[in-house]
Parts: C-alpha cells; structure tokens; sequence
C-alpha cells in the first residue's frame, strides 16, 4: 500500500480533531472492570490511541508554586510577551465551600481571577448537565456522584477555536473514594458545555513516577486544527499523578515554564504561552535529593509531538 501524501495525513489528522471534538460532550457506557480498564490503560500508555478514545466523556504532596517565565522548546513565531502572572508564590488554601467542592492545595491553582466558589458552580452545572443527559435518554455510565465529593485542582479560562468557538473556563476536579474520578468541565456562557471523565487510576506495575494525564490535552492546546494559528498570549495548564517519590515537578512548553504544585498525588502545572508550539510540555521529576526520577523526554509512552 503506497504512503499517504501530506494532504492526505493533513485530512486524517483534521478528521481525528472533529472526532475528538464530538467524543468530547459524550461518555460512554460502562465498561467490565478490570480486563477491559488494564488493556485500555496500557494502550493509552503506549499511545495507541484514537483521537478522544480516552476523553470520551469529554478533559492537573508538599507543595509548590506556579512559576512563569524561562524559555522551552517548539518555537516558531512569537508574539509580544503578556504580562508576568501575579500568582502569589506558597498563598494560602483557599476555603472549601460549607457545601460543595474542596479547595486545590494552592490560591495560585485557581488561574485568570477564578474564584472557588466560580470554580465550584462550574462543577455542579457540569455534573447536573451529565446526571440530565442519562435522564433524558443519553449514555448511561458509572454515577460521579455529587460535587461536595470532589477536590478542584485546576481552573483557567479556555479559549475557543474555529471548530469549537466561544471562551469560557475549565475545571478539573479529582476525588479518591470509591474510585479514583478525574473530571474536566468546560463552562461556556455560564453553562456546561462539555464533561471529560476518567474513571480508575492509570497505574500499572511499569508506569513511570510522574504520569501525564494523557486526556487533557485540551488544557494545553488550544486547537489540533488551527495549529501554526492559536490565538496568543494562550494560557495553558497540565496535570497528571506523581507516586510520593516525587518531590517536584516541572514542566516546559514553549517559552514558558512552570514548577508544578505536588496535589495529594497529583501534580498541577500551568504557564502562560507567546509563541506558536510544535510540541508537547516537556516534563521533569526529581526526588527528595534533587535526583532526576522522570524525563519525558525519555518516555517511550509519552507524545512528544502534537
């Protein structure tokens, strides 16, 4: 069978964008636990995978901060610097609400002036919006039950594109118990406009310490389809789980870098982007001693390219 031409590898590409953008707003039904999660988890792993095959129900511990600023890798075209974050460094746990979500480990989690109590709204609109959907006939799946079970780690503004426009804000929430949840929400016009769920841990007995969580990608590309064009500045997040030999996370995406904050398991980066980017965050862990334990670079499993 001869090789594809470049139109035809740019078609497939732009055909797997749309596919991932409609397995986006969908989840599907449950599936028998554990054959079926392990070999999904391992194809996931070893990026055998579909665009949206994992988000289909679309989709961040001692602590540190959310640093900006450095330089990183995939430059093309830059454009003029926005101002420096105002993030405080080490600021205080922001209050759970009386009645729904707990706070991230940091205010400097909570990103582009969105409270918790936004944060937290956002996430009972998207959980309603599910719970609505399987009561008026759509996809039945696992109950991700209320939103006072969940932990928010991420907020940040989302930035529309060409397939899908309009800004808005997304949240990611985790929770442990019964089953390790991850949710990403995105709220658009004050409303759910789409809900990315991840239901079991993505460990295996080979996984690396730090784990990239490979189906929020939506946090830190702005858009598969108008690649080369993203409106700048772009601020961008990534989260994943790191196994407490982990002391520190960092990661670096095009002229931006950021010190991770280590979340009860999970690692929380974000950063701001001014430039155009050909490749995906570059990560790094070190231990206790300063050792590195963890190089994307080096991972097999890990897309370095978009």
């Amino acid at each position: 069978m001869s090789e594809m031409s470049e139109e035809e590898r740019d078609f497939e590409e732009q055909l797997r964008e749309l596919l991932s953008e409609d397995a986006y707003t969908i989840r599907p039904s449950s599936a028998p636990y554990p054959q079926i999660r392990r070999q999904g988890v391992a194809e996931r792993r070893r990026r055998v995978v579909l665009a949206g095959a994992a988000l289909v129900t679309l989709a961040a511990v001692p602590v540190a901060a959310i640093a900006l600023g450095g330089s990183g890798a995939g430059a093309a075209e830059k454009a003029t610097p926005a101002a420096p974050s105002t993030s405080p460094t080490a600021a205080p746990t922001p209050s759970p609400t009386p009645s729904g979500p707990a706070g991230p480990a940091t205010a400097g989690q909570l990103r582009d002036g969105i409270t918790l109590e936004q944060a937290a709204q956002g996430l009972e609109k998207c959980l309603a919006w599910d719970r609505d959907r399987v009561t008026h006939g759509g996809i039945a799946n696992t109950d991700l039950g209320k939103a006072d079970e969940y932990r928010i780690i991420l907020a940040l503004n989302s930035t529309g594109d060409s397939n899908s426009p309009g800004d808005g804000i997304w949240v990611v929430a985790v929770k442990e118990q019964p089953k390790e949840t991850r949710l990403l929400c995105s709220i658009k016009n004050g409303e759910a406009s789409g809900l990315g769920t991840s239901v079991g841990s993505d460990q295996l007995p080979d996984s690396p310490p730090v784990l990239v969580d490979i189906n929020v990608n939506k946090l830190y590309q702005q858009s598969f389809m108008d690649k080369g064009n993203w409106k700048l500045p772009f601020g961008w997040g990534l989260v994943g789980t790191v196994e407490p030999t982990v002391a520190k996370v960092t990661v670096s995406y095009g002229d931006s870098s950021s010190e991770a904050v280590l979340d009860h398991g999970w690692f929380v980066a974000g950063g701001t982007l001014n430039e155009q980017v050909t490749k995906n965050p570059h990560v790094k862990g070190y231990d206790k001693n300063g050792k590195l334990i963890y190089d994307s670079d080096e991972d097999s499993s890990y897309q370095q390219t978009m």
